[in-house]
């Protein structure tokens, strides 16, 4: 069965120019992303077709500067453009946080000339971008992660190690490497920007995974990876800083999926609440009406958690605790919400002939990727009261 186009949802704006542009996601979901979402998942295909017309919609740039080829829009924006993204197929709206968090730290850090030289073609050139930070070893305790960076010669980097759990491994054209330059620890991180096709860059077969099919997800393998100085981003020393800066904007895309996938799942519980049993629509039960609307308001909360972490964030204030905040929420309400959804579908929501079961499916993974729920909790708990003193 076809997924359904996202319903529209009630936003509010902040500008003629954001209206538009969302009025062009929304035709772009319903005629571009929706109707093959089920079969392509299925087959485990990835749309790179899909984000080549992205990038030339001006979609994968949106929150960085637009003298390199950016969008110039607050994050309160683009988050809601990730967000009906998701709502019509979560490898989209997945693909294109996970391509503005690559951007992050050549578009935050890199030199005038840097950026002159890569971020057109990444922002508005139809490069996609993958993040490599995790490791087999070092997944949530990303600061002890092994890849090692070694200069040689006329001050090239040569990259030698495994990363892990990389969206986009083997599609991207740009990797964004976090490796050791230096002792152990935080402060011995550094940046790089590698090509895609950089020899000694080999990728492992993806990962089979329960949800999310059509986003590759895959090791990485440098096998002495020569890069010039000139790609690598900001000091030495200074990655992990960097990476930490990159992924308090990247929950809150990673939050914004989390809505929209709970949006569609809530659609199609609704559609279906208007069909009839026992000679009246099974939405007249109170039973299901209050399901219902649990499942609607943690979405409605969800969503206001997110914008108000990224009007934070648009106003140059802190806000890593907030995004911390909307990542665990709108990741724990999807996954509420796309069991509940599986419900109210009865046996019909368990089968692969409606979208809810496969949205449970890849619900869970958002409980997961970019700081699991766990590691969001220790982050918020430290806001609070400080570092464990253990």
């Amino acid at each position: 069965m076809p997924d359904r186009a996202p319903s529209p949802v009630d936003r509010s704006l902040p500008t003629a120019e954001a209206r538009e542009l969302m009025a062009l996601v929304r035709d772009i979901a319903r005629r571009e992303i929706a109707p093959a979402a089920a079969e392509e998942e299925d087959a485990g295909r990835f749309p790179r077709e899909l984000f080549t017309l992205l990038s030339a919609s001006g979609l994968l740039g949106l929150p960085y500067d637009s003298a390199h080829g950016g969008g110039d829009q607050p994050y309160e924006v683009y988050l809601q453009v990730v967000e009906e993204l998701a709502a019509a197929r979560l490898t989209v709206g997945l693909g294109v946080s996970v391509h503005t968090l690559a951007s992050y730290a050549l578009a935050a850090h890199g030199t005038a000339a840097q950026r002159a030289a890569h971020l057109p073609a990444m922002l508005g050139g139809g490069q996609l971008g993958a993040y490599c930070l995790s490791e087999p070893s070092s997944g949530s305790d990303a600061a002890s992660l092994r890849t090692r960076a070694v200069r040689e010669g006329g001050g090239d980097w040569v990259i030698t190690g495994t990363k892990a759990w990389i969206t986009h491994a083997g599609l991207a054209d740009f990797y964004t490497v976090l490796a050791r330059t230096g002792g152990a620890g935080a402060s011995g991180i550094t940046a790089f920007l590698v090509p895609g096709d950089a020899a000694g860059l080999n990728v492992a077969a993806p990962e089979r995974k329960m949800g999310l099919k059509g986003s590759p997800t895959a090791q990485v393998h440098l096998d002495g990876v020569r890069i010039p100085d000139a790609r690598r981003i900001g000091d030495e020393g200074q990655g992990f800083a960097i990476a930490l800066a990159a992924l308090d904007s990247g929950r809150l895309g990673i939050a914004a999926c989390a809505v929209g996938l709970a949006q569609a799942a809530l659609d199609e519980a609704v559609g279906w609440a208007r069909r009839r049993q026992f000679g009246h629509p099974i939405a007249d039960f109170q039973g299901l009406r209050f399901l219902l609307a649990d499942m609607a308001t943690r979405i409605e909360a969800g969503r206001a958690l997110y914008l108000a972490a990224a009007r934070q964030r648009d106003a140059g204030r802190p806000f890593g605790r907030q995004a911390a905040m909307a990542k665990l929420h709108c990741t724990d309400a999807a996954m509420q919400v796309t069991i509940d959804a599986v419900q109210v579908l009865g046996g019909y929501g368990y089968t692969a002939d409606f979208p809810v079961e496969r949205y449970l499916r890849e619900a869970k993974v958002l409980q997961i990727v970019e700081g699991t729920n766990q590691i969001q909790r220790m982050v918020i708990a430290r806001h609070l009261l400080g570092p464990e003193t253990r």
